[in-house]
């Protein structure tokens, strides 16, 4: 979670300054495993790494956060205590003042490792339980609301703004329009859509099939494993259905027929749900965008005499070539361009991919932290004296006027400060994804061994999408942040 990682970097510039600060100490490094459970050893590689340099003599003295941030596994705690001090090499628990260097036994040691576990275990399933339970009572907060509402205070409240293109949607559908004609029109009128998408028949069709819009909320649709990976729950977890949560956009007799109308369209197309012939089965498919119109493209086979090959064409140049007149690509031609592409980067890793994590590395967000931490020490503060006003306005002791006033003055601040904390984090997540992104980028491209042909894999793990600039170039645009222009034939 966006809020976990920043807590991660006010910990990370918490030791950095207290290692660096005791004149006795030299900095060593920091050693972190970001968004991973510590439940078991095997899967944090910073963890391994940190014990590799010290077998390697890198270490002398190590400094946690406390027992439960090192390991929440009881066997590997005291295992890797004794590997430690095995080779004299002490750790120091903060939040418990344990230093291992200092114990003459493990007892106390294996107490608290017995503890982080059972902590870890019972904090989730508590989490998992108090979320059926609010999915069973309704009293779920919404932390992101769906096209058309806002969340306020974990509750559905209509968005006008994006409230009356629903209503727009629904109308069209009921007309006969089809979604794929509804997603390009909202796209001519340059209707903003959630997240900066473009619309698609998808969007539109998940908009017409989701109950919200009447009122009502199906709870769990998803869950995740226990790799914590998110999956459609189709019948592995119960789920509950409430009727007339929020405020509904759509009466139902308009939403369930607008779902028959979907119905009714997919049955005379013959189209299946989930169907594999309307999946992404191509690479490059939905990641391939004109430079002259912004339309996506679109994969066909053209014929050339006897030679039949497949090519990636706008489609809106099928449609109007009068609107865009941007040809087809072949697709040799972009799998050649990707492996071009990335045998330059592996050639000039040191000079492009490291020079760029360099200079994101070099903004410090130190200051951008604290200011959070001010926000957040504010805001607390503000809290609690509007519950000192509530008091003394329930005790009769305050003016109604007064009251309201103060309250009001408090509210406007707090949606400032508010504000600022959003796009202060926003700011930080941002470099902090991009540098991720660079580091797995940086790792691959550190083997040193060129591409020969094209990798569809390679392709989906690192670029974002591609624009075609003309039959002669194009765009590779890495999730890195990276743009890079390669010539093609």
């Amino acid at each position: 979670m966006d809020d976990q990682l920043i807590s991660l970097e006010m910990q990370k510039a918490h030791y950095e300054d207290y290692i660096k600060a005791n004149s006795d100490w030299e900095y060593a490094g920091l050693y972190y495993d970001e968004g991973i459970t510590g439940t078991k050893k095997e899967v944090r590689p910073a963890l391994l790494k940190m014990i590799a340099d010290c077998e390697d003599g890198k270490i002398d003295y190590i400094i946690t956060k406390s027992v439960s941030r090192f390991a929440r596994n009881t066997a590997d705690c005291l295992e890797l205590v004794r590997k430690l001090l095995g080779l004299g090499i002490a750790v120091y628990f903060e939040k418990e003042n344990l230093d291992t260097g200092l114990m003459e036994s493990e007892l106390l040691l294996s107490i608290m490792g017995s503890l982080a576990e059972s902590e870890s275990l019972s904090t989730s399933e508590n989490l998992k339980w108090s979320i059926r339970k609010r999915f069973e009572n309704g009293t779920f907060k919404f932390g992101y609301a769906p096209f058309g509402y806002a969340a306020c205070d974990g509750t559905l409240i209509i968005n006008e703004d994006e409230a009356r293109w629903v209503r727009y949607i629904f109308a069209e559908i009921l007309a006969g329009k089809s979604s794929n004609w509804i997603a390009k029109d909202l796209n001519e009128k340059r209707v903003p859509a959630r997240k900066g998408y473009h619309w698609t028949a998808t969007t539109v069709q998940g908009i017409v099939r989701n109950e919200k819009y009447i009122g009502d909320c199906l709870f769990q649709k998803t869950y995740k494993n226990f790799r914590f990976k998110k999956k459609v729950n189709h019948g592995e977890h119960d789920q509950f259905y409430m009727e007339n949560h929020h405020e509904p956009i759509i009466s139902r007799e308009d939403f369930n027929a607008a779902k028959q109308m979907l119905h009714q369209h997919a049955k005379e197309k013959n189209i299946v749900k989930c169907d594999e012939k309307y999946r992404n089965r191509y690479p490059f498919s939905g990641k391939i965008i004109c430079g002259e119109c912004g339309s996506p493209f679109k994969r066909r086979f053209n014929i050339n005499g006897t030679l039949r090959y497949p090519a990636w064409v706008c489609r809106e140049h099928i449609r109007h070539k009068e609107n865009c007149s941007m040809k087809f690509v072949r697709e040799s031609v972009l799998e050649d361009a990707f492996a071009t592409m990335m045998n330059k980067l592996i050639f000039g890793r040191k000079e492009i991919l490291q020079d760029l994590l360099d200079a994101i590395r070099s903004q410090n967000h130190k200051v951008s932290l604290r200011r959070i931490k001010q926000i957040e020490d504010v805001l607390e503060s503000m809290t609690e004296r509007r519950q000192t006003l509530t008091a003394i306005m329930t005790k009769g002791y305050l003016d109604p006027a007064v009251f309201t006033k103060e309250m009001n003055s408090l509210r406007l601040e707090t949606a400032v400060l508010e504000e600022e904390r959003e796009n202060l984090t926003k700011e930080i997540n941002g470099d902090m994804r991009k540098t991720e992104e660079l580091r797995e980028i940086l790792k691959f491209t550190g083997s040193g061994e060129m591409l020969s042909k094209f990798d569809p894999e390679l392709f989906e793990r690192f670029t974002d999408h591609i624009t075609v600039c003309s039959k002669e170039e194009v765009i590779f645009h890495l999730k890195c942040g990276l743009s890079l222009r390669e010539r093609i034939g």
